[in-house]
Order: structure tokens, then sequence, then C-alpha cells
């Protein structure tokens, strides 16, 4: 009885605080202590997660290192069925794909997100990773990050531009948190989520990120993620060693993104459920009992190449005839790092929740080791540190399956403490994301958005066009006509009475058929004697084209250039007639959204 009373006074408090702050804290500052809490929300949000799976790990005792153990089989399958369950008669929306979500959220949906991304994607990955699935916690540690910064901004009742900013502080807090990685946090959102990086916007972003890595080294120790001793110098000799492994990742960067997507498809034909949990389940414990490394997300193998050590790695595994022959290691690493991809897919498709973060991670680890234990095999090369190709290698994977060098950059050497091969991990990863981009204009993550024009970029013409809606420049105001009306009638009722000069005419169902152009017709209308001997079946033409509902902005201004015209008439997917969009409105619209978004304060 008395709930009621208190909710309506915590209401009035928060609505008075609201107007207090307005009144006395400037717009700027209050982004700033957002952006700090921002960051200590999202450091909680990681260290919980990390926990969780950690706790979960924990309880099952996994031990791969002991012979064949047949609990891999059954942990990661039960891992993706009870996150698909949670996720679909508990949260009951589509959290997959979390990077992918967050910028579909900035270009479509004015940066908001749904307050359950706060809380699911955390408890749905922590069930799939803990119990073994093949994908990685940060992507949807990532949509948890950029689901408190927009809902945090929404309840402060932040405008539409500095709440996208938010979004992306939660997004670098995340990467900040989950890696202890500050740099890496703000570069991130600036490549990947293509975020402009403004006087106004470097603050809020470098504050969540510094917050959050510093509340990562308070709760989870200040060691690098993965312990890295460089032993063997880099010589500027083995440069050309580094360009060539570049290329290879760069290649590794582009099957790897290929075939998710051929296998994301096949996934998406099945029309149950139940069908993607079993193709998925049988595909992952196939692949993890053969080769038992695909189990998890992968670290402990990434720490063990680090190290030097991969003299374990097919004990466990039918491979282990093989020894640990020189190449026997090499076949069995390259196995892996081509059956990852149908791992992580899996895991995904099957009903589990995971990012490719993880996963490019273990496969760019692999991709340069195997690259230098293969070079070093032949006498007639320069030797190349295993280990240094091994932590240059996820740089290079990373940026290619991301389209982001920097963030490969910035992100491996905070992960490691490798600041020592800085160049090199600067050549490899320009040098991979140079070789992708010629066969995908589009990252992993970005391509989806892409296709259907709905990808804001840092181009701000590209980016005002994403942002811009068909709906809010379609204009009604047009006088309608139908083929069997008169051309008296089109005088009396049309043109006597609509300040245009066009006329669209359609059928008894609303489907356009045609256009009426008052310059075509101007010889006629004052001949009265004329009025009944046309119709407008006779005096109609064809547009010079048809703008769709569903076309991107971006197609409908190439349309508008092609065509020269000014107004071009609108109609839905099944041809029905909408109205109208001018050139004169696009104009308009286009610099209030200009202003709106772009401009500085």
């Amino acid at each position: 009885m008395m709930s009621a009373p208190n909710e309506t006074e915590n209401r009035g408090l928060f609505y008075r605080f609201l107007l207090w702050r307005e009144k006395h804290v400037r717009e700027k500052t209050f982004v700033l202590i957002i952006s700090f809490l921002i960051g200590i929300g999202t450091a909680t949000a990681a260290i919980l997660l990390k926990y969780l799976i950690h706790s979960i790990q924990h309880l099952l005792q996994v031990n791969s290192a002991e012979g064949v153990n047949y609990l891999l089989l059954i942990y990661p399958v039960a891992g993706i069925l009870l996150a698909g369950l949670f996720v679909r008669y508990i949260v009951r929306d589509d959290i997959s794909h979390g990077v992918t979500k967050i910028l579909y959220a900035i270009s479509q949906r004015k940066s908001r997100i749904k307050g359950h991304n706060i809380w699911s994607s955390l408890a749905a990955s922590s069930m799939t990773i803990g119990f073994g699935g093949s994908v990685g916690a940060e992507a949807p540690i990532v949509l948890t990050g950029a689901a408190i910064g927009s809902n945090l901004g929404r309840l402060f009742r932040i405008e539409q531009k500095t709440l996208m900013l938010l979004v992306g502080c939660g997004a670098a807090g995340a990467v900040a948190g989950i890696f202890k990685a500050p740099i890496a946090g703000l570069v991130f959102v600036i490549e990947v989520l293509m975020l402009d990086l403004t006087l106004t916007s470097v603050l809020p972003l470098l504050i969540s990120s510094v917050t959050a890595a510093t509340m990562s080294y308070i709760f989870m120790g200040t060691e690098a993620m993965f312990k890295f001793s460089q032993t063997e110098v880099f010589e500027i000799g083995r440069i050309p060693y580094v360009l060539l492994l570049g290329m290879f990742c760069g290649l590794v960067s582009l099957y790897f993104t290929r075939s998710m997507n051929w296998i994301e498809g096949i996934y998406g034909r099945l029309k149950h459920q139940w069908q993607k949990f079993l193709l998925g389940a049988a595909m992952l414990s196939v692949l993890i009992f053969i080769l038992p490394p695909l189990y998890g997300e992968g670290y402990n193998t990434i720490e063990s190449l680090l190290d030097g050590r991969y003299d374990f790695m097919l004990g466990n595994s039918p491979f282990h005839i093989l020894g640990n022959s020189y190449w026997g290691i090499v076949v069995f690493l390259t196995l892996i790092l081509l059956t990852k991809v149908f791992a992580s897919s899996a895991t995904n498709g099957g009903g589990g929740c995971g990012g490719i973060f993880a996963p490019s991670l273990y496969l760019g680890c692999i991709a340069g080791f195997v690259f230098a234990h293969i070079s070093n095999w032949f006498d007639w090369t320069m030797y190349l540190s295993e280990k240094n190709f091994a932590l240059l290698g996820m740089a290079g994977v990373m940026s290619g399956v991301m389209h982001a060098p920097l963030t490969g950059v910035f992100l491996i050497a905070e992960l490691t403490g490798g600041y020592d091969l800085f160049l090199p991990l600067m050549i490899v990863s320009i040098s991979s994301y140079a070789l992708i981009i010629m066969f995908e204009p589009h990252s992993i993550y970005s391509m989806r958005l892409a296709k259907k024009g709905e990808l804001l970029t840092h181009h701000k013409d590209k980016a005002v066009l994403t942002l811009m809606k068909i709906d809010n420049v379609i204009e009604t105001d047009f006088i309608v006509l139908h083929p069997d009306m008169t051309l008296g009638e089109v005088v009396k009722k049309a043109i006597a009475h609509s300040p245009r000069n066009m006329f669209p005419v359609v059928d008894k169902n609303n489907m356009l058929t045609g256009l009426v152009l008052l310059d075509n017709i101007r010889n006629i209308i004052f001949r009265p004697e004329l009025y009944d001997r046309f119709k407008v079946s006779k005096i109609m033409v064809s547009p010079s084209e048809k703008i769709r509902t569903d076309m991107p902005m971006e197609q409908i201004m190439r349309i508008f250039d092609d065509t020269k015209a000014w107004n071009l008439p609108v109609v839905d997917s099944d041809g029905r007639y909408t109205g109208f969009v001018s050139q004169s409105k696009i104009f308009n619209s286009y610099r209030d959204i200009l202003v709106q978004t772009f401009s500085e304060d």
C-alpha cells in the first residue's frame, strides 16, 4: 500500500535533481561525471563476467591436459543449451552480434540500446564460455558497456548527440576493463564504432577507459593479461618476414570473415531453434573431441605459445600418435587454424552468446607461431622467434578481422606488455589490414549493416545520410488522380486547388501507375472543349524513377543524381503510392542533422 507514494516521491526527488543539475551544472561537466560513472559500471560488469566464467570453469573442474576427457564433449553443448533457453524464454530478444547491435543502435535507433542488454549478454555469455563455448567474452561485455552508457544517458535525459558519445564511453570502458587496456578502449571506439574524435569527445572517452582500467587493476592485479617476456631482441633484418607475416594474417582474417558469414548463412536458413542447436552441438562436439584446444576461449593456448611451450598440445587428442614431431605440431595447429571459425560459429549458431575478440587473438597467435615454426625449418632463412611472431600474429589477425590496425597494435601491446615490439606490431597490423581491404571493404562487424546502407562511417556526408530516415522527408500533400478521370476533373479538382506542378496517378489498389506533369498539359488546360476528350490515362507519363521506402538514403541520393530530378515518387515494397521526396526536403533535413549531431558545442 505504501509503495506507490514512495515511488511517486522518489520520482519527484529525481525530477528536482534534474532541474537542479540543469541550473547549476554545465552540460559538459555533467557528461564528464556520467563518463566516470560509466567507467565504474563497465569495469564492474567486466569483473563480474570474468568471475562468473572462472567460477563455472572451477566448478566443472575441467583439466584438458590429462588424457582424453569426454566431458569436453558434453560441457560446451550444455552451455549453449542453457544460454539458448535463457535467451529464448527469459530475455526473449536477439542478443547476438553485440558490436553490430551497437553500430545499428548508433545509426538507426538514435543510440538507444535496450535496458536488458545491461545484464542479458553478461549472463548468457558467462554460461556459454564458462561451459567451454569456443568464443570470447569481449563482444558481449562491449554491448553491456554500451547499454550502460545508453541507459544512463537516457536516465539523465541527455540529448542524442551526447548520448552517442556515452555509448562510445561504455564500449571504451568495457574494452579497457576486461583487457586492462585503456588506450585500446579509446582507439576501439574510434576505429570500430567509427565515432569522430573531437575535443569534446576525447576527454569523456579517456575518463571512462582510465576509470575502468584502474578498477580492473585494483580488483584483478596490475599484471598484463598475458605474461610475455621478450628473450630475443627484434632486429631490423627481420622486417621482410614481418611484412610476410602481415600478409599471411590478412589471408587468415579473410578466411575467417568469409567462412563465418557463410556458416552463419547456413544457420540462418534453419527455421527452428532446435535444428540450429542440434547442428551446433554436433559440430562443436566433434571439433573439440578431435582438437581439444578449441575448448573455451583458448587463452591457455595463447599463454603457452607466448611462453614458448607447445609440447603438451597433442597429448589428449587423436593426433597424439604423431608425437611432438616438428611437422606434427604444424599439422595440428594448422587444423586448429582452419576449424576455429567452425567451432565459434557453431557455438553462436547453436544458441550460445560470445564474440570474436578471443577467437581472433587465438587464431593470430597460432598463425604467427606456425609462420615462424615453418620458416625456422629452412636453413636459408633467418631465425625467427616463435614467441615474438606469435605475439605479432595476434595483432595481425585482430587488425584484419576488425579492420582496426591501431586497436590491434595498442591492444596487444597492453595485453602482453610487449612495447619493445611496437614497430613490428605496427608493420604487421598495417600490412594485414591493407591486404584484407582489397577483398573486404567492411569489417566482420559492419558488413551486415553496410549491405543495408545502415552503417555510420567517419565520412560525414555518408554518416548524415545514414542517420536520415525516409519517413521524415516524405511529402504527402500531393493531390492524387485516377486513370479514368477527365482533363476537366483534373483542372477543377487538382490544378485549381494545388500549388504543385505534378500529380501522382494511382489505380483502385493505390498502385502508382504514372504522373501527370503540369508542363506537359499546359497547352490544353485552357481549352474547355478538350476537357471531356482527354482522360488521365492518355496524358500521364511514367516516372523517371521510383523511390522505395526500404531504400537507404545514400542510394536515394544516387538516384537523384542519375535522373537529375527534383521530385521523385515514393512507393512501398509492393508498389503502393506513399508520397514524394524532393531534393530540397532532403537538403533541409541534412542540414538539421549535421548541426544536431556533428557540430561542436
